[in-house]
């Protein structure tokens, strides 16, 4: 396993090696790599190499050895998070039914501006993150049942667009307990966010069930003003034209003149 991992990572990274091989430190560090694998395990090499086994085989690590290479495994499957996603069991991705605007890291603040009387409620998630695919059908669910022209569901994938991600403050991060992220806009301004942010810019725990975010954002009141208000502006009454009067004609003209 403490082999196979950065072996995985390798394959799957192949289409970036051209723009690898153009850098000297990350060719040599591929080369130092496959020159530790064949001294360590060639047996024309390896033999004259001292050993701490209790077989007295010095082509097989021993146990120091193995804990090191584990120990970096798990360096590299952190620092590369997004290349590890063929090592484990991820949820599929969801292709179910929603009604949710997808932005990009231009059209998110465009919209958001747009007209200030719509509430949106966005998700900032990234493929990657298991956390992100399994509340994919809740938030599909929600946008479903509560979308409507006054509260508006939207999506951007900081994953792609990381400008987005450091525009409105979500980490990215391997290790972050900051995906998926919900932000309430209200007048184009952040009204509140789940999961919220400590001092020390730490994520406080938050479980992103259907129940928690229709209780947090108050989906249900909020459901009810954004209808509230769509229909009030739907009938407004319009202008009705002005009847012309007619005018009056001096009392000195004749009939045939009138």
């Amino acid at each position: 396993m403490a082999v196979l991992a950065p072996l995985i990572a390798l394959v799957y990274s192949v289409p970036r090696l051209s723009r690898w091989l153009a850098r000297p430190y990350y060719l040599l560090s591929a080369l130092l790599s496959v020159a530790f694998l064949l001294v360590r395990k060639l047996p024309p090499l390896c033999n004259s190499l001292p050993t701490q086994r209790e077989d007295g085989n010095p082509c097989d690590f021993d146990w120091r050895e193995v804990e090191i290479l584990m120990f970096l495994s798990a360096i590299v499957m952190m620092k590369n998070r997004r290349s590890m996603f063929l090592m484990t069991c991820k949820p599929p991705l969801y292709m179910g039914p929603e009604y949710i605007k997808y932005f990009n890291d231009k059209t998110i603040d465009e919209e958001l501006e747009r007209d200030k009387r719509v509430t949106w409620i966005v998700e900032f998630f990234a493929n990657w993150s298991n956390d992100c695919q399994s509340f994919a059908p809740i938030y599909a669910d929600l946008s479903l049942k509560y979308n409507c022209t006054g509260l508006n569901f939207g999506k951007v994938d900081v994953g792609r667009y990381s400008d987005v991600s450091t525009r409105y403050k979500v980490s990215t991060s391997p290790l972050t307990k900051q995906l998926p992220t919900l932000i309430l806009f209200q007048g184009g301004k952040e009204v509140m966010r789940r999961p919220q942010i400590d001092k020390k810019g730490r994520a406080v725990s938050w479980t992103f069930s259907e129940e928690n975010v229709i209780r947090e954002f108050n989906l249900n009141e909020l459901y009810q003003r954004a209808k509230k208000l769509s229909k009030a502006g739907d009938n407004t009454p319009e202008e009705q034209p002005v009847a012309s009067t007619p005018t009056e004609v001096p009392d000195g003209e004749s009939k045939k003149d009138k």
